[in-house]
């Protein structure tokens, strides 16, 4: 209760605000300052005492205790003023809001633009870089490399601690042979392999680390290494024989060399061990030879290839004081890989210093060669071991397909046969031209060219203009003594059924049973593939295997919205939106449909022009309805089509081909080598 008996104010007002040292004013009295820590009670008083001048900001009094506390002073600079500032309040933003990543980079970049160094330092700092300069420097100041780089710390900063590898147990430096000998394509003596892979039996055996430590031997006189010198003898076997070869290789797929690839020319020296002799797993000593920015350390293991520790981006920011070149460390080999297909075969990390606390950014895969071979980008990425690009799920179910009949040298056979009956033809028509003439020296006018078999041009056709082929095909291909016995049989078997008084009838001509067997062997092959692929499913069904490759296809969803798809129109760079729905392309429309309707979903088209089957279409009608038309009302029809074409292009077309189906098809053309039961509009807009 105290509280409320004291002064309403004394409590509800702030206390003065302590000003910092270097703005503690001598002059507090004047009236800005006083005005500013009374509270509201206190400025009502003084408003009826005395009269508070009012100024607006330009008009405000400029007197000596004015500038005295505000005016800059001349005796420190703007960034000391500001730095001084931050210390005082506790705060530096260098300090806090920037990461060591994010400090690194602002202290060793420019602002984004080249600027000519002009300050002493500047330029001598520039050329520091070159490690010629950077080593006259050193014998000019007395230092050994090592005490320069301790010195460059000490002005630069801190350097870290070196790092101090331990292990839980002994590092176990094996000489055990590869399991992967012998290389593929190289034979060996089978008892000595067999020896030899004894070894990998005494690996599976368990021991007792303590035991291994107390009776732990520096005596490497009675080692048992009778297998491995069986090894190291085949391998130098390997090395006689391949080394030529693998040289050759070498030039041919890489042009240049550089670290991670195959030494070769002045680089290679005797001894240098081969990828064969390396196996995952094996404890190797090297040194660094090449530190890359973006790909990692490369380190000399002894071997043609050097090893490759990947390491990339910021993480050489934690690294860097402790991998050099020239380091002599300790690697253990992760993988070995194929050297054709992948740019660094042996990939490896550090054992001593172990740096591995300090990777963060992982190679998701190991880097690959794109070779001029690799056509089939599925079967490349299955090499590499790398999951599948996703792609949207077709829908298609391979096992409903229809099986095809459609071998794809048939249709050379039918260019064949054409020019056979051809020059059989022309044979009967001109027989002096053929006399005493042998068909098998029969040449070509002019230089058969394969490429250009071809030609593609355009003809008029009841006044419309479609595309035509021309296909060349040579006089060697055809079989023309076969032909002319063929067409001298069927001539006789046509002269006998003349004199019988019978009608003669070609039923299969040699080329067309050829044409049907190679149909049929395509057919079952197809029956065979279906069969094969039913069995794989039903049994990856039962053992509970995926049908795809996991990962290949995705829902549409996982795409988003606005995916882009090669095979949409709406991609295409000529592409100006939907074309109108104009009557004379509803026209072609109706028209596709009917054609559609009597070969149902197939791609082959009536063979006949439309105006033709229109009016056969007309002529079934008649006859249905008993009544004979006669042709000069056909010559009628046709002018009454003509007058009203150019009136409306949409009354020309005859519904009545989409109905009707109560008629019957006595004449109906045969569409594709079978005659349809009947016309229906089944199928009709199905695509």
């Amino acid at each position: 209760m105290l509280s409320l008996q004291t002064h309403h104010h004394l409590f509800t007002f702030l206390p003065p605000k302590v000003l910092p040292k270097p703005y503690k004013s001598q002059h507090s009295t004047t009236k800005s300052f006083t005005l500013r820590f009374f509270p509201k009670t206190l400025l009502q008083l003084s408003s009826k005492n005395s009269s508070v001048n009012s100024f607006s900001s330009d008009e405000f009094p400029v007197d000596e205790t004015f500038l005295e506390s505000f005016a800059p002073k001349e005796k420190e600079s703007e960034d000391e003023a500001r730095r001084r500032n931050w210390i005082e309040r506790g705060w530096a933003p260098w300090e806090e809001i920037l990461t060591p990543e994010g400090d690194f980079a602002r202290k060793s970049l420019n602002e984004g633009e080249e600027v000519p160094l002009q300050t002493p330092e500047a330029l001598e700092a520039f050329r520091m870089l070159s490690p010629k300069y950077r080593k006259k420097k050193m014998e000019e100041m007395g230092l050994t490399e090592d005490d320069y780089y301790t010195k460059q710390f000490e002005m630069k900063g801190e350097i870290p601690e070196p790092l101090k590898t331990v292990w839980a147990g002994p590092l176990v430096v094996r000489h055990v042979p590869p399991r992967d000998w012998p290389p593929r394509g190289w034979e060996v003596d089978r008892k000595e392999l067999e020896f030899i892979r004894e070894a990998h039996k005494l690996q599976a055996i368990r021991v007792d680390l303590e035991q291994v430590e107390k009776e732990a031997t520096t005596n490497t006189e009675d080692l048992c290494l009778e297998r491995y010198k069986m090894f190291l003898k085949q391998y130098k076997e390997w090395v006689a024989a391949n080394k030529d070869r693998l040289e050759e290789e070498s030039y041919k797929y890489d042009q240049d060399y550089y670290p991670g690839r195959r030494k070769r020319g002045k680089d290679y020296k005797e001894g240098m061990y081969e990828l064969p002799f390396y196996y995952p797993g094996q404890i190797c000593a090297g040194k660094v030879t090449t530190l890359h920015l973006y790909q990692g350390a490369f380190v000399d293991i002894g071997g043609v290839y050097d090893g490759w520790v990947p390491i990339k981006r910021n993480d050489w920011y934690w690294i860097r004081h402790h991998i050099k070149v020239g380091m002599h460390v300790i690697v253990e080999i992760l993988a070995k890989r194929d050297p054709y297909r992948f740019r660094f075969p042996i990939e490896m990390r550090f054992v001593d210093p172990n740096i591995d606390h300090l990777i963060f950014h992982r190679f998701d895969f190991p880097p690959i060669f794109h070779r001029d071979e690799d056509t089939n980008p599925d079967e490349m990425r299955r090499d590499c071991g790398r999951p599948p690009n996703p792609i949207k799920d077709p829908g298609i179910k391979v096992e409903e397909e229809p099986l095809l009949s459609n071998h794809p040298y048939v249709e050379k056979l039918w260019q064949v046969h054409n020019a056979e009956q051809m020059i059989m033809d022309d044979m009967e028509a001109n027989p002096d031209k053929y006399k005493d003439k042998n068909l098998r020296e029969l040449t070509d006018d002019d230089e058969f060219d394969e490429e250009n078999s071809v030609e593609y041009t355009k003809v008029y056709y009841k006044k419309t203009l479609v595309p035509k082929m021309i296909l060349k095909t040579s006089v060697k291909e055809l079989d023309l003594e076969a032909a002319l016995a063929e067409r001298q049989f069927h001539n006789k078997l046509r002269k006998e059924a003349k004199e019988r008084g019978e009608k003669y009838k070609i039923t299969k001509l040699r080329r067309n049973i050829e044409m049907d067997e190679y149909d049929f062997i395509h057919w079952r092959r197809s029956f065979e593939e279906r069969e094969a692929l039913l069995r794989d499913i039903s049994c990856r069904r039962s053992l509970g295997l995926p049908l795809e490759e996991p990962g290949k296809f995705v829902d549409a969803s996982y795409f988003g919205k606005d995916e882009y798809d090669p095979s949409s129109p709406l991609y295409r760079y000529d592409y100006w939106g939907e074309p109108k729905n104009s009557e004379k392309s509803r026209q072609e429309r109706m028209t596709d449909a009917h054609n559609k309707s009597i070969v149902g979903k197939g791609t082959v088209w009536y063979q006949m022009s439309y105006e033709d089957a229109i009016k056969q279409q007309m002529q079934r009608e008649a006859r249905s309805k008993g009544v004979t038309q006669k042709e000069d009302d056909f010559d009628d029809y046709e002018e009454r089509e003509q007058d009203t074409d150019d009136d409306d292009d949409y009354d020309d077309f005859v519904y009545s081909i989409l109905s009707d189906p109560s008629m019957s098809f006595s004449n109906q053309p045969i569409v594709n080598g079978t005659e349809s039961p009947r016309m229906s509009d089944e199928g009709m807009f199905e695509n």
